[in-house]
């Protein structure tokens, strides 16, 4: 999440209840006294926040009257809002450019593309060959985050709005190998990484039609 979303998000009731949760749970009274606001409106913010699957009710604490459920993130959010996984992923590959020698790199991040493939996609391929570049450019978008379409001229292509690696692929650019790897078993097919990275990235993956 870049900094300009997080200070959007906890500009907001809901976003500062985020930051709360993130030290730990807490009942809908001890927010509501935190933030200066009524139980009324943090149990309205709290409600919208467990049908969204980002908190949810780990247990009770003794109140006033009556016990009160305690609320916490989600893993799923608290791994969202985590700034750590985005640094160490780049030392992590940073490392590996300098350690192997191109094709060894190569060959890693191809065998990781496959692994992605498999425990992502099941390995499924269904349909002929225009289903599966679709079912690609959805599962994209709904597994990384990317916003991608196909188009069609002569030969298929995946492309995004923007990249939802930008982050690393702009100084490490053998990333997209995994990528186009993924896309190729997902897709049972050659693909062809076309990826612009000039100003802001995009993610451009070509299928030639057969």
């Amino acid at each position: 999440m870049s900094d300009l979303l997080r200070r959007r998000l906890l500009d907001t009731t809901r976003g500062r209840i985020v930051e709360l949760l993130q030290s730990g749970g807490s009942t809908a009274d001890e927010l509501a006294s935190r933030l200066s606001v009524s139980r009324s409106a943090i149990r309205v913010q709290l409600t919208a926040m467990e049908r969204d699957g980002v908190v949810v009710r780990s247990g009770t604490r003794a109140g006033t009257t009556r016990p009160s459920h305690v609320f916490e993130l989600t893993p799923e959010s608290s791994q969202f809002l985590s700034k750590a996984y985005l640094p160490l992923l780049s030392e992590l590959v940073g490392e590996l450019e300098k350690s192997l020698a191109v094709d060894q790199l190569q060959s890693l991040l191809r065998r990781v593309g496959k692994r992605l493939a498999h425990d992502l996609s099941g390995g499924k391929r269904a349909g002929d060959l225009r289903t599966r570049v679709m079912r690609a450019s959805e599962l994209m978008n709904s597994l990384f985050g990317a916003r991608t379409r196909v188009g069609s001229n002569g030969l298929y292509v995946i492309h995004g709005s923007g990249c939802p690696l930008a982050a690393l692929t702009s100084t490490h650019p053998a990333v997209c190998v995994t990528v186009r790897t993924w896309l190729s078993e997902v897709i049972g097919a050659p693909v062809q990484e076309c990826c612009e990275r000039d100003g802001q990235p995009r993610c451009r993956f070509e299928i030639r039609k057969r």
